[in-house]
């Protein structure tokens, strides 16, 4: 059949209902995906006469070989729908956050005497969220400012106020140590209220909470808490000065404004809390090189906010969206209040504010393209090394990686990670879940890995593998297939690549751990780098982030392989329940993120063993961030 016969066929089922669209190309990639009022009437505009005079629209038509729908409830759904879609396939012709890696979270736990941490996922917990961030590494100075101002505790010890000595941190004021007593439950809980006030840019409150705990500990006789909260205090007092007052009105809302050039676009939040600009970020945007401000506007909305900790009442724009109405339907329910975009036309305070946010915009994008071209100056130049030290036809661009990983030979799995230009290319890791081999033997494991990748090549070039999702990440083929290991690996990926008559055609090395050698085919000696050199801090880069991916899937088999008896371990749990909540939720993984309520819907499950199920992985969940 035809891609233009299925089109037409497809086009003439089309429901009149909301929801969302999905179109992929001749190989089954996702490349754009929309929602729409009416499926029928969006979809098929597409087609339409009119629509062909756009070139971006001209040249996704041309690509598009099949269309899939998901009908939804109601248009907020289609858009929830959409921005999760977008995020899962990063479609080409969509405008898409650039970055496709977890943003980090400041999160506050919910104990009786909390913590303080860094967090790259937003779990259904009762702790207090704030983010997401862009730089780890601004989030850990304002973490050690916290600290500074309001000391909490990092360790896991069990507090009860009995122990004989506080740890070193209560010595440097970076501890109130609860763990001595020193401060009791409510004292303590006290000062982490006064941190998340802070982040929320309630500081007068803060400032007038620590003057009455200063003269209630002073009228008490106890001049040492006194002093300590006075210095607080006083440090508190020189942050709020450097505090940028935007407005008088005690406002809480985000200021949105981009910059474009060459094609490149970089939005700016401002984030203002009580009328104080208490921070900034900054977001990369592709796809958007062809597309309206309003458009790349509205696509930010729905992807920022979907990962956002908090959405205020009031979120300034460059310029009106389409669906609106929608978008603040949407932000209601994420704020569970209601939410207002508005765009500052007339001259005042708030269109002073976007000016400023615009012109930061600017200047970041400026600052970042500079970056760019320095960072790929610098990348060609490694790559052009590592040609010329390992004899390559080519420079590198597209590197592949290869590791194992296991435990005494339990949930044996593999990972492929990929570099092209010196970066990651996460879009196309793959992992591998090893079939053919039992126990422990890395060199069959890593036999089995790369004959089903480089089978999968084979399938894709023979046109068998057309029409399978994913697939393009096997269509190219490695400028250099870097594996895990020495001698004994490498020998392993040259039999795999002879098998498949590539052994011309793919470079291929190993890099053993112990003292950074590579060793290469035909070759008696390692060859050996400067252990500071641009070339090798590569290698080790990609090794490195190969081990850590096998690693990851490694742990998430042997944590399913161990929910069962997980959930066995509950008391009151049977072999009975365990099936009638298997057969409700479907999944391990779907009963471990249930909440109460839903919980207490499978038969025979009483809300106190629906509280005891979730509390227990909600343990299971605690630890496994802390192990994280």
């Amino acid at each position: 059949m035809k891609h233009s016969e299925k089109i037409e066929q497809k086009l003439a089922t089309l429901p009149a209902s909301p929801g969302v669209y999905l179109m992929h190309n001749a190989r089954d990639q996702v490349i754009y995906v929309g929602k729409a009022i009416n499926l029928a009437n969006r979809v098929r505009s597409y087609f339409h006469a009119s629509a062909q005079e756009d070139a971006k629209t001209r040249r996704l038509v041309a690509e598009i070989a099949d269309i899939e729908w998901i009908v939804t409830a109601s248009e907020v759904e289609a858009l929830i729908l959409e921005a999760n879609l977008i995020k899962k396939h990063r479609p080409h012709f969509n405008v898409r956050l650039k970055d496709d890696k977890r943003y980090p979270y400041l999160k506050v736990t919910a104990e009786d005497f909390p913590k303080v941490l860094i967090t790259r996922t937003m779990r259904r917990d009762d702790g207090r969220y704030f983010g997401p961030y862009t730089s780890t590494g601004a989030l850990r100075e304002t973490l050690d400012l916290l600290r500074r101002l309001f000391p909490y505790r990092t360790c896991d010890r069990e507090i009860t106020g009995a122990d004989r000595r506080a740890c070193l941190y209560h010595d440097m004021k970076l501890c109130t140590a609860p763990c001595i007593g020193a401060v009791d439950r409510e004292q303590y809980q006290a000062t982490i209220n006064q941190l998340v006030q802070f982040m929320g840019g309630e500081t007068e409150e803060i400032m007038d909470g620590l003057k009455r705990q200063i003269q209630e500990a002073a009228a008490t006789l106890q001049f040492e808490r006194a002093a300590q909260l006075r210095d607080r205090y006083q440090a508190l007092q020189q942050v709020m000065e450097r505090q940028r007052i935007v407005t008088t009105a005690a406002v809480n809302q985000d200021v949105i404004a981009l910059a474009r050039d060459d094609g490149n676009v970089c939005v700016e939040v401002f984030f203002v809390r009580n009328g104080k600009l208490l921070g900034r970020e900054f977001f990369v945007m592709e796809g958007g090189a062809e597309e309206d401000e309003q458009a790349i506007v509205a696509a930010f909305l729905q992807q920022f906010y979907t990962e956002a900790a908090m959405v205020p009442p009031e979120i300034l724009l460059p310029a009106q969206v389409a669906e609106a109405a929608v978008l603040e339907a949407w932000l209601r329910s994420r704020r569970g209040d209601v939410v207002y975009l508005n765009v500052p036309h007339e001259a005042g305070p708030q269109r002073d504010l976007l000016n400023l946010a615009t012109t930061n915009a600017a200047e970041t994008l400026r600052a970042l393209k500079a970056q760019w071209e320095l960072d790929k100056h610098r990348s060609e130049q490694v790559l052009t090394d590592l040609q010329t030290a390992l004899d390559l036809p080519m420079p590198p661009v597209r590197m592949e990686c290869y590791d194992i990983s296991t435990t005494q030979g339990v949930e044996v799995v593999g990972s492929m990670v990929v570099f092209e230009h010196g970066v990651a290319k996460k879009s196309d890791y793959r992992r591998f879940k090893i079939n053919t081999v039992a126990g422990q033997d890395d060199f069959a494991s890593m036999r089995e890995v790369l004959t089903r990748r480089f089978d999968r090549w084979r399938r894709m070039e023979s046109g068998e593998l057309k029409g399978t999702r994913g697939s393009q990440a096997w269509a190219k083929l490695p400028d250099l297939l870097v594996v895990d290991g020495g001698k004994g690996q490498l020998g392993v990926a040259v039999e795999v690549l002879k098998a498949f008559d590539l052994q011309d055609k793919v470079p291929v090395v190993g890099l053993a751990k112990r003292e950074e050698e590579i060793f290469k085919p035909g070759r008696s000696t390692s060859i050996r780098f400067d252990p500071a050199a641009p070339a090798i801090l590569l290698l080790r880069r990609i090794r490195d982030e190969a081990h850590r991916f096998a690693i990851a899937y490694h742990r998430q088999r042997r944590a399913k392989r161990g929910l069962a008896s997980q959930i066995d371990a509950i008391p009151g749990i049977g072999p009975v329940k365990r099936r009638a909540l298997l057969k409700h939720f479907g999944s391990l993984d779907a009963i471990q993120k249930a909440d109460v309520e839903a919980l207490m819907a499978v038969p025979g499950i009483s809300r106190v063993l629906a509280t005891q199920i979730r509390e227990h992985f909600a343990r299971l969940e605690k630890e496994q961030e802390m192990g994280d």
